[in-house]
């Protein structure tokens, strides 16, 4: 396949302004592709937009809140507008609330981590789907690892991500004859901001320390597991694992749902227990 499979193709990622999004949008920026990115921070939008035309892309920036179904409609509407069609739609925006569900003093949050992991997805699909049926085009799903194994103090995440997987595989089962393709795509932990960024039970950002004391240096980086994605996307791949722990899960679960129990177990709480490092947050 060639270098450059997304060359002069119109792709629209959600959750573009940092992480996983942010290296989509360079990888195929690389490629010479046609962007729309979108995200709720117009400033670090706009710096990628940029980065991207610098790299000889074409791009545009669309802040967007992807829990406002008319944004993502507006999303939808402003790629069509500058580029005339849609050929891609990676659905990548999301963000965590880290807590025991029994501590949550209410629900806002996991109502909220469901709006926009799950329902910006099914709002932006929905409203691209008739154009990508004419481009006989990609859809992509970011779930994470998390959405075939459970993930604790996550269970707003894992829940979210569950649904994305229960939608989206019914969708491919539904446009099995359409010729558009629906890739999901299950990073395993991957180093980005997303952990500083995610909230505590009280709805305050975890900040730099809780990220440090998670993620350690044999962790994938951004890019690389942008990489894998984009891989998958480009072969029309069914499901994209990107470790072992990974392609292991779904047989796991069957033989073994103990033991998967387990190593989610080890994989997660020793980080909650390690204490803070001594650096600002």
């Amino acid at each position: 396949m060639a270098d450059t499979p997304f060359k002069d193709h119109v792709v629209i990622i959600t959750g573009a302004s940092s992480g996983i999004g942010e290296a989509l949008a360079y990888l195929l920026a690389d490629q010479g592709a046609w962007l729309a990115l979108a995200a709720r921070s117009a400033d670090k939008l706009d710096a990628v937009a940029a980065e991207c035309e610098r790299r000889g892309a074409k791009a545009i920036a669309v802040p967007t809140d992807v829990i406002v179904e008319e944004q993502c409609k507006r999303l939808i509407e402003r790629a069509l507008e500058q580029y005339r069609r849609i050929d891609m739609l990676i659905n990548n925006a999301g963000f965590s609330v880290t807590a025991p569900f029994a501590d949550l003093p209410d629900l806002a949050g996991f109502k909220e981590v469901m709006d926009t992991n799950l329902m910006g997805s099914v709002y932006c699909t929905y409203y691209a789907l008739p154009h990508l049926k004419q481009t006989r085009g990609r859809i992509v799903g970011v779930s994470s690892l998390s959405g075939r194994l459970p993930l604790p103090f996550n269970s707003a995440y894992s829940a979210s991500k569950h649904a994305m997987a229960g939608f989206f595989d019914t969708l491919r089962l539904e446009l099995a004859d359409s010729g558009v393709t629906v890739t999901m795509a299950y990073p395993d932990f991957v180093v980005t901001g997303f952990v500083a960024n995610s909230r505590n039970a009280a709805g305050r950002r975890r900040g730099d320390r809780a990220a440090q004391r998670f993620y350690t240096d044999k962790m994938m980086k951004a890019d690389e597991c942008a990489r894998l994605i984009l891989w998958a996307a480009a072969r029309r791949k069914r499901d994209l694992l990107t470790s072992t722990r990974g392609k292991l899960a779904g047989l796991g679960k069957v033989v073994s749902p103990g033991l998967m129990d387990a190593l989610m177990k080890k994989a997660v709480l020793p980080r909650r227990r390690r204490p803070p490092a001594e650096t600002s947050s």
